[in-house]
């Protein structure tokens, strides 16, 4: 019986997946061999020696120590995709919101004083104050052309923008998702002549202060920023300076902070871009196949601190190994087998830049005994050994 620990609230749809297997979830289970997390910290979390992954069930992964983790052998998840279609619908409010004080409007209804005459009169003489433009051939610069981007990219399309997209890194897979008419750029420079920017990039070393001063004065006068990626990707106190200026017209975050509040032309949520029974469905969902996958058959899909690792199930015994990434490690692994006289069946090795960890996973022609596996992790550079016996 696997242990499964759910923190914060895990949609009951993992539930459902995992009830008739060999799993228990709960959100006070001691010493889980896996975690469920959706947006609580556990950068001083004291993770037990039995915990074998982690399934963040969502996307930002920033909360969550995976150096560290890797070098436990421990994998940790997220769930791509899962809330895309949650952040792309909750964008179209945004961008209303960037260009008409809609908020400013809403809470001057609220709080019209109903003595002072008949509401339909009055806001003909005001509303002109929430005034602001359209959409139609604007430009908009989009930053991550993945799950998110890519939905965002072909919407404002859709909607009469011209749009420019900006990804170093952008997939086969994102770059077949997006329409011929948007626009690629090869710099974020090149998007400085854009009338609004929009966010969609993971918080990484290089995106982290990406968009500050020095790039906010280059921009056009009078840009709308929306942020529905990360946080830290805006450097705050350059977006509230130019915002008092005027340089930037407006910004809205899905990130509040207790310095944006109070400061003008800045739109709030709290958070909401994946927050739809769908999106939250979804990631539960992927969440559990992807921790099955692994404690089941060893394969690694969607992993942010090891590469992709994956075998077609075929019943047989599986070693999966994790050991640092330096020479000789596979030798020592494949003539460990060899010397027991186990045939090696099929096999994959994986690492990410970045992590001085690998995992190995060998197909087996017959089940390994304690001695081979005593052997092989007699290596120095030995991590985590994990069989997966035959089904027989």
């Amino acid at each position: 019986m696997y242990k499964i620990k759910t923190i914060n609230n895990i949609s009951a749809a993992c539930k459902k997946i995992l009830s008739d297997k060999n799993y228990i979830l709960g959100d006070d289970m001691e010493d889980p061999d896996i975690i469920f997390v959706r947006a609580s910290s556990l950068l001083d979390y004291d993770f037990n020696d039995n915990l074998k992954c982690i399934v963040r069930a969502g996307i930002g992964v920033n909360t969550i120590p995976i150096e560290k983790l890797a070098e436990k052998g421990v994998v940790v998840f997220n769930t791509p995709g899962g809330n895309a279609n949650g952040v792309k619908e909750i964008f179209l409010f945004a961008l209303g919101m960037a260009c008409r004080d809609i908020m400013g409007a809403m809470q001057w209804i609220q709080n019209f004083d109903t003595s002072s005459g008949d509401i339909s009169v009055v806001m003909e003489k005001v509303k002109k104050q929430f005034v602001g433009p359209e959409y139609i051939n604007k430009k908009i610069g989009v930053i991550g052309m993945g799950n998110v981007g890519s939905r965002v990219a072909n919407i404002c399309q859709h909607l009469g923008m011209d749009v420019y997209g900006y990804d170093p890194y952008l997939s086969v897979d994102a770059a077949w998702m997006i329409s011929n008419k948007v626009t690629r750029v090869g710099s974020l420079d090149q998007l400085a002549g854009c009338d609004f920017l929009t966010i969609h990039t993971p918080l990484t070393e290089e995106t982290r202060g990406m968009i500050n001063k020095d790039f906010i004065d280059k921009m056009v006068d009078g840009v709308r920023i929306l942020n529905y990626a990360r946080q830290e990707i805006v450097v705050e106190e350059d977006m509230i300076a130019a915002l008092n200026s005027g340089k930037v017209a407006r910004f809205v975050t899905d990130f509040p902070t207790n310095t944006l509040i109070g400061t003008k032309n800045v739109v709030m949520t709290p958070h909401l871009g994946g927050t739809t029974y769908e999106s939250e469905e979804n990631c539960a969902m992927m969440a559990a196949h992807e921790a099955m996958d692994y404690i089941e058959n060893g394969n690694i899909n969607n992993s942010v601190n090891f590469g992709k690792a994956s075998l077609p199930p075929r019943g047989r015994a599986r070693l999966c190994i994790f050991h640092k990434n330096i020479p000789d490690m596979i030798a020592h692994i494949t003539a460990s087998v060899s010397a027991r006289g186990i045939n090696i069946e099929n096999m994959v090795n994986t690492s990410l830049d970045g992590f001085s960890v690998a995992y190995t996973m060998l197909e087996l022609g017959s089940d390994p005994d304690q001695a081979l596996c005593d052997k092989i992790s007699a290596n120095d550079g030995m991590i985590r050994l994990r069989v997966i016996p035959s089904k027989k």
